[in-house]
């Protein structure tokens, strides 16, 4: 799982983009407990979700003409403007940037050669996220794509990301560490879209990261997603020896995740 000793490749920041921007707020602070705070004037209308005054995600409104509503992984590097040049090399697209956000650090956004959208965030006085891996906070990234060798090879050659495999019943399950960290930096997994009935119906929405977000019952998050307009994609669910694994999508479509401990057995 995640944690904040951010290493590159790691991801480092997640933010929603969204039309309504107050509606986000609400929906979030239902759901999670999140409180959102301005980056100030002349940041565009951007800001910061915290949870007991710790940053634990971004948000910023943007036009349907701008972007669908989604969530966006970014992941640390140390050099932006070089990993934006080996992502085009890979055959990989840069959406925006690199550019600085003043002294708090280098941001980029881009595509990989599947289409999914992912950003960079190069550190500058900000490392990331204050708080992952716990709950209320991100703890896991999946990528869905079509195509799982050339994703892996892809992230491999712009982040350094290593891939192993882990067999469960009746299949096995792709996990994704930085190089820096070993296994035991793991923090997400690729997905073959159409790979069941789940990722099929992931598939819809075409190659992309999904963030998860720790909570301490997925069950009661799924019921208050609904009652808050939001949509849930995949009921709460045990995955042996992870947890309870639920996909929602808040009420403007952006996507995302919950990862709860599994229900403890009645003796």
């Amino acid at each position: 799982m995640l944690t904040t000793r951010f290493v590159d490749g790691a991801p480092n920041w997640t933010d929603v983009a969204t039309p309504d921007i107050d509606g986000a707020r609400s929906f979030y602070a239902g759901l999670f407990g999140w409180d959102f705070r301005s980056a100030g004037p002349d940041a565009g209308g951007y800001g910061f979700f915290q949870l007991d005054g710790r940053v634990v995600a971004g948000g910023m409104p943007v036009t349907a003409e701008q972007a669908p509503s989604s969530w966006t992984v970014y992941f640390r590097c140390g050099d932006a403007q070089a990993t934006a040049k080996a992502a085009e090399e890979a055959h990989g697209r840069v959406l925006a940037g690199p550019v600085d956000v003043m002294d708090q650090g280098r941001v980029a956004l881009l595509a990989d050669r599947a289409g999914a959208t992912f950003g960079l965030w190069q550190p500058g006085h900000r490392k990331g996220l204050d708080a992952a891996g716990e709950p209320g906070s991100l703890c896991w990234a999946e990528l869905y794509t079509p195509d799982l060798a050339a994703a892996a090879a892809f992230y491999h050659r712009v982040l350094g990301l290593e891939t192993s495999a882990v067999s469960f019943p009746g299949g096995s399950y792709t996990c994704v560490n930085p190089a820096a960290g070993g296994e035991d930096a793991m923090f997400g997994g690729i997905v073959p879209l159409g790979d069941g009935p789940v990722e099929a119906a992931a598939g819809a929405a075409g190659a992309h990261w999904l963030p998860y977000f720790d909570v301490a019952d997925a069950d009661a998050v799924v019921g208050r997603a609904r009652d808050l307009g939001g949509t849930v994609r995949m009921a709460a669910t045990d995955i042996p020896g992870v947890g309870r694994v639920a996909r929602l999508a808040d009420p403007h479509g952006a996507r995302f995740a919950v990862l709860g401990a599994a229900p403890r057995q009645q003796a």
